[in-house]
């Protein structure tokens, strides 16, 4: 996460904590805005920190300076901290609850001695939240899913984090000199969106070597067994190639997967195509192999990162993005891309810097003289809100101005199914979008998805010619790979995408590509693999946008 990032969480969290203790409403106040200019600055922030800039900016006045400072000199606020060390780890976390407040968390510990989510939960058993003055039944009852979820969830890590974990310990492996041959396995080889442990296949004449290497683990039965990371992590050792691929076909799983394959493995085998063959079975990707395999007989994805020309669907600091429109060309350039498509936000996004229609067309001056220079090929895209009515969130006249319309929903997440599912159906039949994003608004781990009629909305994709994400950013995954049967099915086309909104995110991609691996995208269904004639030709499948 960057600086600008983690202190606008910082500074929303002590805003919190200040209010719990019920310190000086002015100064909660100046701290809240304070996060709000950070939110809106454009530009470089971290540089205007280190140039001093900073201070110039309306609404970050000397304390919120002297935060930013400490934070940025130490990595640690004392005044932050010494807050945070008041307030029980319980409040905390009733703090980290959706829809509920610093404010009503003090009324509930307060009035009702609620201090952890152990308590919460009781008390919305006992229809006791419900019955609390600026509560409710409808509160109660979406405390109560928020519990649920949380208890689902616990012990879970994103994708993104489980990878970068993996990367760490795999490297720690091949530079023991311990081990001969390795590869990850389990949740994390078949592309799960959310991971509970993390898993190897290593082959190696030397265990309690490869133990040694990690602190806090335990060789047992063959499995090591570290606990000093975030989740669980179990390297299963081998002792020769058989036996490794092996291990490596009954630890990838899923065990679904295993139990209805009908496959029995040989005595010696001399790879995992191997196991698939003598079962006389086609090879199946990792990323296939759960239960739904069964249900839709997928052929293997053929998706690649190689195979990706257009890099769709990134912001820049025109709104919310850390890098300009130039950074994110060359670094999409530098990736292999071919062409690109800013998608900054859309004027209703004030939380979000979203552009008017005023700086939508200095932007497009500022993308015409990129164009000029040597390079890959920006169109002008915009992500548009979809209002609550169904609208995009510019006139259809204004709309013309854009080469590639992506429709999302940012707001208003509680209305109705029917609601929901009409709002976005009617954002679909627009006839400038070109892109519905994250369908479901999930945020994994954090957000359940808004209620709608997911098959009513890829339906209304496929009647409209409208392609569907599936937003590679690990917090979102979303279009779950689960529905990506029903959508392939329906001929909707699929776009994988970012959301980037730094040099760094434009990699996300990879974890899109594993999702969409899970539910057989070929190349040839992903608007992101199109040369570029073929994506100008679907721009302009139904409005004529693109002006060469």
């Amino acid at each position: 996460m960057s600086f600008k990032k983690d202190l606008i969480n910082m500074l929303e969290e002590f805003a919190d904590l200040m209010e719990f203790k019920g310190e000086n409403k002015f100064k909660i106040s100046a701290f809240r805005n304070g996060a709000n200019s950070i939110r809106r600055f454009e530009g470089d922030f971290e540089a205007a920190v280190e140039d001093g800039t900073i201070r110039d900016v309306k609404g970050i006045g000397k304390g919120l300076q002297a935060f930013i400072y400490e934070l940025k000199e130490t990595g640690n606020v004392t005044d932050y901290d010494s807050l945070k060390n008041e307030v029980p780890q319980g409040i905390i976390d009733i703090m980290g609850i959706r829809g509920i407040g610093a404010k009503k968390v003090k009324q509930l510990f307060e009035e009702l001695g609620i201090d952890d989510l152990i308590k919460l939960e009781e008390a919305c058993r006992n229809d006791k939240i419900a019955s609390t003055k600026g509560f409710g039944g409808k509160t109660q009852e979406k405390i109560l899913e928020e519990l649920e979820r949380i208890k689902r969830e616990s012990g879970f890590i994103h994708l993104s984090k489980a990878t970068r974990l993996s990367e760490e310990i795999e490297e720690k492996l091949k530079n023991s000199g311990q081990v001969k041959k390795l590869a990850v396995t389990g949740e994390l080889r078949r592309s799960m969106e959310i991971i509970s442990k993390i898993e190897f296949v290593v082959l190696t004449d030397h265990a309690e070597g490869v133990a040694g290497i990690f602190e806090d683990s335990e060789l047992k039965s063959g499995v090591i067994q570290v606990e000093s990371y975030q989740v669980p992590v179990l390297i299963h050792l081998t002792k020769n190639e058989s036996e490794f691929y092996k291990k490596l076909f009954t630890t990838t799983g899923s065990d679904e997967f295993l139990s209805n394959s009908g496959i029995t493995i040989p005595e010696v085998v001399s790879s995992e195509e191997n196991i698939f063959l003598s079962a006389d079975k086609s090879f199946v990707i990792p990323e296939l192999r759960e239960v739904s395999y069964f249900d839709y007989k997928p052929e293997n994805s053929d998706l690649a990162f190689e195979d990706f020309k257009g890099l769709l669907h990134f912001h820049t600091v025109w709104s919310d993005g850390m890098n300009s429109l130039q950074e994110m060309r060359r670094r999409a350039e530098a990736l292999g891309f071919e062409y690109a498509a800013v998608c900054d936000h859309s004027r209703s996004a004030f939380y979000a810097n979203g552009l008017t229609e005023e700086r939508v067309l200095e932007q497009t001056e500022e993308i015409a003289k990129v164009n000029a220079e040597k390079g890959i090929t920006v169109f002008q895209g915009i992500e548009s809100d979809i209002l609550r009515n169904g609208d995009l969130d510019y006139p259809e006249d204004f709309l013309k101005n854009f080469n590639f319309v992506v429709a999302s929903i940012h707001s208003n997440f509680n209305l109705s199914e029917d609601e929901m599912t009409s709002r976005i159906i009617k954002a679909i039949e627009n006839p400038y979008t070109d892109l519905l994003a994250h369908p479901t608004g999930r945020l994994l781990l954090s957000r359940q998805g808004y209620k709608v009629d997911i098959k009513k909305i890829i339906d209304a994709c496929a009647e409209n010619d409208v392609a569907i994400e599936i937003n590679a950013n690990a917090y979102r995954l979303d279009l779950d790979w689960r529905n990506l049967f029903y959508a392939r099915e329906k001929g909707v086309k699929i776009s994988i995408n970012p959301d980037a909104h730094s040099i760094e995110g434009i990699t996300d991609t990879r974890y899109g590509i594993g999702i969409a691996r899970k539910g057989g995208v070929k190349k040839s269904e992903v608007i992101n693999c199109f040369d570029k004639s073929t994506f100008i030709n679907f721009i302009n499948r139904k409005v004529t946008k693109y002006k060469n």
